[in-house]
């Protein structure tokens, strides 16, 4: 079977997305092509261990979770990783995938409930986002922007507006965790009334900057 370069895999309440505050089993794939200034993974760049499919599923299924959230790094950095949603989506697991929106998605089996990012001139990678994307996102699908200023507030306002995303998918505004204040973001959605759901990381106020949790 196919490998993976596999970082951690680990247990814990789903801190973002719809599916927020749901006990999922997330695996987090090695590597990742992007530097947002925001990451806070970086620990997940290099390392890692290389594991088979089906050592995975062993390793997912101790759990007894029907969650399962493959994450990076940028999962979609490595090509097995199409292979792995397939085969969870298979066992039938509920299954997401956190990505960057810098490599190509179309290919995602549309069983997977895509969590794709739009980085923000406040990322540092905005000129990594890979536009073409935004077709292959359906209703199932949600759109990421993480805020760090009303600089980048503004910017997704356009992004929303120009690429008519509400009418695609659900979206979701965060945060950047110590840069955006959090208040005052939602104040901002609310006095703009966007078609948004406003999001903070629940992992990290529940245990702030720890990995794997």
């Amino acid at each position: 079977m196919s490998r993976l370069r596999i970082s951690e895999i680990f247990f814990s309440l789903q801190g973002e997305s719809r599916s927020v505050g749901i006990p999922t089993v997330f695996v987090r794939l090695t590597g990742c092509p992007l530097r947002c200034g925001y990451c806070d993974t970086a620990y997940a760049f290099k390392g890692g261990a290389w594991m088979e499919l089906e050592q995975i599923l062993r390793d997912v299924a101790q759990y007894e979770a029907r969650h399962v959230t493959v994450t990076g790094g940028e999962p979609l950095a490595q090509a097995a990783c199409l292979g792995l949603l397939e085969i969870l989506c298979d066992h039938d697991y509920q299954v997401s995938l956190e990505t960057s929106g810098a490599l190509d998605v179309s290919q995602v089996d549309p069983r997977v409930s895509k969590v794709m990012d739009l980085k923000t001139p406040g990322s540092g990678e905005m000129a990594q986002n890979r536009y073409a994307n935004i077709e292959s996102l359906t209703a199932a699908d949600q759109v990421k922007f993480v805020l760090c200023d009303e600089g980048d507030y503004q910017w997704a306002k356009r992004q929303i507006e120009q690429y008519g995303l509400a009418r695609r998918c659900e979206i979701l505004l965060s945060p950047c965790y110590g840069r955006q204040d959090p208040t005052e973001l939602a104040q901002w959605v609310l006095r703009d009334r966007l078609p948004v759901r406003f999001q903070l990381q629940l992992h990290k106020v529940l245990w702030g900057d720890v990995p794997g949790r």
